[in-house]
């Protein structure tokens, strides 16, 4: 057994590079997504190795009887020539170097290399990096390494709901998400559907697979305690009766019990109680009572019966009943919770659905491509650190704010009002954009940007849509074109003539006309 007061000594030491350690994976710089997200989980990793120590360290300081035998040990004995408790530890230690010869020395500062190690240092193949590549298996190929969320289950499985409205398309299932921060999630169903076996299997599958989102995007972040607290505040609300009305199925329970206790009739059709026989009789051939008797005939959902004595199964299915209530809401509030802390991520899911559904199956491949391949670190600048720093200490002065050129200084004031570039052009078609100068104004036009919102528009970027900048004019330009293309049709069969064998003289169409007739 190990002393408890070098345990300890290794435990602080351990501590104290894991937090060196910290700070140099957080003070990295940070260029991409991945990288970010990379650092994060290693951050995660030194985080509960300290809390894992610490703990230990806790339980060790605690308990008092061990350390101070362990000091009583190590105290000068009172025969200074008593030298018993030197040897027997000399003993341990060679005991233990003897049963492991081949242990190696310094096993920890390889835990902490290890930690700090970029991948593919070593100029690997991009294959094999991929494979070694732990965070990117953790998501699949819709999430993008967590940038989006893949929905497309929960949408299936939501479409697949009883008593819905109509069944919605995936971008307005994402608009009901988003809608979550506002109001409630899924306000729009109906109140027989939320009471279904089917929804609570539906927001059980949606809420887990929304914590385990966060948690692998967000791995800093304490997940754990926060849903926690989530699911203390619902205990309150549901205790307090302050949740929506679609979750209180105890409420006509308690009304029954009260009019019970004061001798009054319960009606479980109607949900109202009677003071008097005679009063219950007559409401019994009422229209409202009859289409009550008829609503809940058609429900699943047993009535309420305080009148009578319920019997086993009853109690039993209520109770269930009354179970599976409480778990649906519980889990449709969490899940409320997890959708406000990722709405800014289904904001971006849902601009990328909107995105890809304007690309064609070409530009979807090559994008897929390009996502699969790996991300290569930053190379290394160790030997130009001294030429950057001494860069990013010449401070460039340009007050005017004028436009950088080839040597990374301003151009002449001359040059950028030669050229116009404080002129401002502005192209609604390219979603608003503006354009510093009349030559990078006529330039985009055959740009991306300017494609993309033309296809987006249904329209084809040629030439006769040059200098167009507002939708509104680039639709009424392609109307007219289409109708200059039918008068050029019409034109053309009607001035074009054609001559037969007897040498008279037709236009094309009149020309046709007879040869069919089998006049000519």
């Amino acid at each position: 057994m190990d002393s408890i007061l070098e345990t300890q000594r290794q435990a602080h030491e351990e501590i104290e590079r894991y937090e060196t350690v910290l700070y140099s994976l957080l003070a990295r710089n940070q260029p991409t997504h991945e990288t970010r997200l990379q650092t994060e989980h290693k951050a995660a990793q030194v985080l509960n190795r300290i809390s894992s120590r610490i703990a230990t360290l806790k339980g060790q300081y605690e308990d008092e009887d061990t350390r101070k035998a362990e000091i009583d040990a190590l105290t000068a004995p009172t025969h200074p020539s008593d030298l018993s408790e030197f040897y027997a530890r000399l003993v341990k230690i060679q005991d233990h170097y003897n049963k492991y010869p081949d242990v190696a020395a310094g096993g920890f500062d390889l835990e902490l290399a290890a930690l700090l190690e970029e991948g593919n240092q070593d100029g690997v193949d991009e294959e094999e990096y991929e494979e070694e590549d732990p965070i990117g298996l953790m998501f699949s190929g819709e999430e993008a390494y967590g940038k989006y969320l893949d929905l497309y289950a929960s949408h299936t499985s939501y479409n697949n709901l009883k008593n819905i409205a109509k069944r919605l398309s995936y971008l307005q299932y994402l608009d009901v998400l988003l809608a979550v921060p506002e109001g409630k999630l899924h306000g729009e169903l109906p109140k027989e559907t939320l009471r279904t076996k089917e929804y609570e299997s539906y927001v059980q599958s949606l809420h887990d697979y929304l914590l385990s989102f966060l948690k692998k995007t967000q791995p800093l972040v304490d997940v754990d305690s926060m849903h926690r607290q989530q699911e203390a505040e619902f205990e309150k609300k549901w205790e307090a009766g302050e949740l929506d009305e679609d979750w209180q199925n105890d409420q006509s329970a308690k009304r029954a019990a009260d009019a019970t206790e004061n001798g009054g009739i319960w009606c479980s059709a109607c949900q109202k109680a009677y003071s008097k026989q005679t009063v219950y009789d007559a409401h019994l051939t009422s229209k409202k009572h009859v289409k009550a008797v008829a609503k809940q005939a058609a429900s699943d959902e047993p009535p309420h019966n305080p009148n009578g004595i319920p019997t086993h199964h009853t109690a039993n299915g209520a109770a269930s009943s009354q179970t599976g209530l409480r778990n649906a809401a519980r889990l449709t509030y969490l899940a409320a919770s997890l959708l406000v802390e990722l709405a800014s991520t289904v904001n971006d899911t849902k601009a990328n659905v909107e995105r890809r559904f304007s690309l064609t199956a070409r530009e979807r491949e090559q994008e897929l491509l390009e996502r699969s391949k790996p991300v290569a670190p930053p190379p290394p600048t160790a030997e130009n650190g001294g030429a950057e720093e001494e860069e990013e200490e010449e401070r460039i002065y340009n007050p005017l704010k004028l436009p950088l050129g080839w040597d990374g200084k301003p151009i002449p004031y001359w040059l950028y009002k030669l050229h116009g570039l404080g002129v401002e052009y502005k192209c609604e078609i390219c979603s608003d954009h503006v354009y510093m100068g009349r030559k990078n104004f006529e330039r985009h036009f055959q740009e991306p940007r300017h494609a993309f919102g033309m296809r987006a528009l249904g329209l084809p970027n040629t030439k006769h849509f040059h200098e167009i900048t507002r939708i509104e004019d680039a639709l009424a330009l392609a109307e007219k074109l289409k109708q200059e293309g039918r008068k050029e049709i019409f034109e053309q069969e009607t001035m074009e003539e054609l001559e037969d064998d007897e040498g008279n003289v037709y236009n094309r169409k009149m020309y046709e006309d007879l040869k069919k007739q089998g006049l000519i």
